[in-house]
């Protein structure tokens, strides 16, 4: 009794101070570039008698002036009382339960407000959360969530930013901090640590401190992540708009052993660094224009260093064309399964863009023909044309690729017949050619035959 009495007098000598309320003429979030799909949801919970809020990255993009890929929701009401609020929603997850609200094409992800992690909360060895589904305040939810940048609340409806960690402060500041104590932290999630290394890429600024200081000792946890939850980090590295600068940061921080571990040997070889950094920073030209970004070819591209590396040795060795490129694609893919699950029809279009690589060599006939015909055409040609930017391949021969690619029927047909009439060199010959036929020996006595008859 006295114990509880002491604890409301400290209470009101030293209240708990609340989130910061933030207006809209200070945080700058112009309402219109809010989804109106995410306003909606909020607005039928809220007429449900529920919270609900936008948070986390949205947030924290509208803040810096980038627009957001997607829109997130954050309300008190359970995933069992978001669901029958909508007619196209589902729950999802099972370490992390949540709704996703369809409409359209457009998905909005809607979570319930989330407790802190407790002693008793399902964790493999190493203190990673296997079951995350106990549900809490507001509060609470925001000391969950991993940087103070990401803890940030937008109400649509008063245009007020809910800030309990000083988030908005940080963001100003371009500085990734992490909530709570960072070594515990990494251990319940050791994505985290790729995390902070994207957001400090992705707002050129810089890591805490003391949330970069424990990343070096525990990047070997990174391994006990599921090889699915980890493609789809390393695919959000890779599209953020500043994906070398995440690989360089990634190895600055020991982290590339966990995501890529060919990554070292890829950069070190002559012309690695040169190829991977004219394919991202060509992948990061696209994302700042809105444009779409295909992530086989961004793994084809990352590790075609590798394949070619071993196409070459191979094809020393007396291996033919094709098989040796065949064999050193399934080294290379099998190797990185192991710690990237890439999808099988990503897999399934890298091997695409690198087997139609040697026929690029020749243009004359039904080959050039047969090329277009391929679904994955047009991507192997981008990638040549990469290639032939970091000089691996003939600049002229690569663009005569291109306009074949970007004409009409009727150029692609004066393009190949013009190839097809042009005198060849050896990389326009055919493989498989036609034998001659032996001259027959003149008949003893005989007069010579007329060339010109």
């Amino acid at each position: 009794m006295i114990t509880e009495t002491i604890r409301k007098f400290v209470g009101r000598l030293f209240p708990a101070r609340g989130p910061l309320r933030i207006s809209q003429d200070k945080h700058g979030i112009d309402r219109r570039n809010v989804s109106r799909h995410a306003i909606k949801v909020c607005e039928v919970l809220r007429q449900h008698g529920y919270e609900a809020y936008i948070v986390g990255g949205a947030v924290r993009d509208l803040i810096v002036g980038i627009e957001p890929k997607d829109f997130d929701v954050a309300t008190n009401a359970t995933p069992e009382e978001i669901r029958p609020l909508f007619r196209r929603a589902r729950i999802i997850g099972r370490r992390f339960q949540l709704v996703h609200v369809v409409f359209g094409q457009e998905i909005i992800e809607t979570s319930t407000f989330r407790a802190p992690a407790s002693e008793d909360q399902e964790t493999d060895e190493h203190g990673r959360i296997l079951r995350d589904n106990v549900f809490g305040s507001q509060a609470e939810d925001a000391a969950r969530r991993d940087f103070t940048l990401n803890a940030l609340y937008y109400d649509p409806l008063t245009e007020e930013v809910i800030d309990y960690h000083n988030g908005v402060a940080d963001l100003k500041k371009r500085v990734v901090r992490m909530i709570g104590d960072p070594n515990r932290r990494y251990r319940e999630d050791p994505v985290r640590m790729l995390r902070a290394v994207r957001f400090a890429a992705k707002l050129n600024g810089t890591i805490d401190p003391a949330t970069r200081e424990p990343i070096r000792t525990m990047a070997e946890l990174i391994e006990n992540v599921p090889a699915s939850r980890l493609f789809d980090e390393m695919l959000k590295l890779l599209t953020c708009g500043h994906a070398m600068d995440c690989l360089r940061q990634l190895r600055a921080q020991g982290l590339h052993h966990g995501v890529l571990p060919l990554l070292d040997v890829v950069l070190e070889q002559p012309g690695g660094e040169n190829f991977v950094e004219l394919a991202l920073e060509r992948t990061d030209a696209r994302v700042r224009a809105g444009k779409s970004i295909s992530p086989s070819f961004l793994f084809a591209a990352l590790l075609w260093q590798q394949v070619e590396s071993r196409w070459r040795q191979l094809s020393k060795g007396g291996e033919h064309t094709i098989p040796a490129l065949i064999q050193a694609a399934d080294s290379v893919l099998e190797e990185q399964t192991e710690k990237l699950a890439i999808q099988r029809r990503f897999s399934s279009d890298m091997r695409e863009i690198w087997f139609m690589q040697p026929r690029f060599e020749r243009r004359v006939g039904k080959t050039a023909f047969r090329m277009l015909e391929q679904p994955r055409f047009r991507a192997a040609c981008d990638f040549l044309q990469l290639r032939a930017a970091a000089g691996e391949f003939d600049s002229v021969l690569a663009q005569w690729w291109m306009d074949l690619a970007n004409g009409d029927d009727i150029t692609r047909a004066q393009m190949i017949d013009e190839a097809s009439r042009a005198p060849r060199g050896r990389d326009d010959e055919p493989a498989a050619r036609r034998r001659r036929r032996p001259r027959r020996k003149p008949v003893a006595g005989s007069a010579p035959q007329d060339s010109g008859a």
